[in-house]
């Protein structure tokens, strides 16, 4: 089992190093910056004390990563495996159906699990699990969160001899601790960790798909298992009034939002957006949870973020103790706060404005301007014309 990780700019896609440790610690880089994005992954595994689970990488530098171009490029590399795995990350999805195609394998979509028979697919938005076996190879997409990554000790579905699967090329075996004089000149040994560069194969110029631009995910409606900052509704929010509110708040902070399985049931959110071990797994770097009690199923799709952030007036519910920073507090008075802080206040500054201008520039103009124009021209005209000219002409006579 090997698996085949695409990067951009030496920037791993989700899913990567999940799909690595899903193949038992053997893995292709294939991209641009590959090489630095290998070097990442082992530094990390070296760091978490997991390099049984990144024992052997090799990098296929691409200057750019069309699906078609990938998929002849990695053909030769992978063709003696019996199993390919690749993250279902947008660019897994996209290299997959095409390897596929290349090798003549079948292939197997949104898997949870990849074993050497075969793989347990999601179906139905993950409201059902196949069971999919397969005689003879194939390539699968592992959906990102099914797995922790890199775990010491955890082999998934690969064998313990993983080096294996790529006999007949230039790897070597990535056991701990072997000799750097071991290796191949091609091969750099990095904590344990094998790395080696293959060659691009001769022809895999291909015609294949123009990238126009890479637009970034909108929060609101990107998938959870993508998403890094997670804000979470659960029963404690108080209803779907309040969950406008938990919206603004999140695009506010560049988050998606999620729930438990009680506010999904309830309706007040589509089951997508469902948290745990009956809805979706997801990994995000912070997890800020509102009204959320820490149940076994929600915390169970929760991963390991980096940071936990929970609200909620039972200081003594699972994931108050979870949380790096807990606030024991009405989860609805929280958002409230939130939204007036990080949302502008155009009322109070549209209301203060117009008054004094509508005040100030018409009254003045119209009570100063008419008054002493009409009031000193008509008496004046008509007192002294009548009194000269009635007074003389019966005073003579």
């Amino acid at each position: 089992m090997i698996a085949v990780v695409p990067v951009r700019g030496g920037t791993l896609v989700a899913g990567g190093e999940e799909a690595i440790a899903e193949a038992g610690g053997v893995g292709i880089v294939v991209g641009d910056g590959a090489a630095a994005a290998a070097a990442a992954i082992a530094a990390r595994a070296a760091t978490n004390g997991s390099e049984s689970q990144c024992r052997e990488l090799m990098v296929l530098e691409l200057r750019a990563l069309g699906p078609a171009r990938c998929a002849v490029a990695l053909a030769p590399h992978v063709n003696e495996s019996r199993v390919v795995v690749l993250p279902a990350s947008p660019d897994g999805r996209d290299i997959a159906p095409r390897l596929a195609a290349v090798l003549g394998w079948p292939l197997l979509a949104g898997a949870l699990k990849v074993t050497a028979g075969g793989a347990w697919v999601a179906r139905l938005q993950g409201r059902q699990i196949a069971h999919c076996v397969v005689e003879g190879p194939f390539v699968a997409t592992l959906l990102p969160g099914s797995r922790s990554a890199l775990v010491a000790g955890d082999t998934g579905g690969a064998s313990s001899n993983g080096a294996s699967v790529v006999a007949g090329r230039s790897a070597v075996s990535a056991t701990a601790g072997a000799p750097e004089s071991s290796a191949p000149e091609a091969a750099r040994v990095r904590n344990a960790t094998v790395v080696t560069e293959l060659e691009t194969p001769a022809g895999s110029d291909v015609a294949d798909a123009e990238l126009l631009e890479v637009m970034e995910a909108d929060p609101a409606v990107m998938d959870l298992v993508e998403a890094s900052r997670i804000l979470a509704a659960g029963a404690g929010i108080g209803g779907p009034e309040h969950l406008a509110q938990l919206q603004l708040v999140a695009a506010k902070l560049g988050a998606s939002v999620g729930a438990t399985r009680v506010v999904t049931d309830a309706g007040w959110l589509g089951h997508d957006r469902q948290i745990g071990t009956t809805g979706v797994s997801v990994r995000p770097r912070c997890y800020v949870a509102f009204g959320v009690s820490g149940a076994a199923q929600h915390v169970g799709g929760l991963g390991a973020p980096k940071h936990i952030i929970s609200v909620n007036l039972d200081r003594s519910c699972p994931m108050m103790a979870m949380a790096d920073l807990a606030l024991v507090s009405d989860a609805r008075e929280v958002l409230d706060v939130l939204a007036r802080r990080l949302s502008p206040e155009p009322a109070p500054a549209s209301a203060s404005e117009p008054a004094p201008a509508s005040a100030s520039e018409p009254a003045p103009a119209s009570a100063s301007e008419p008054a002493p124009a009409s009031a000193p021209e008509p008496a004046p005209a008509s007192a002294p014309e009548p009194a000269p000219a009635s007074a003389p002409e019966p005073a003579g006579a």
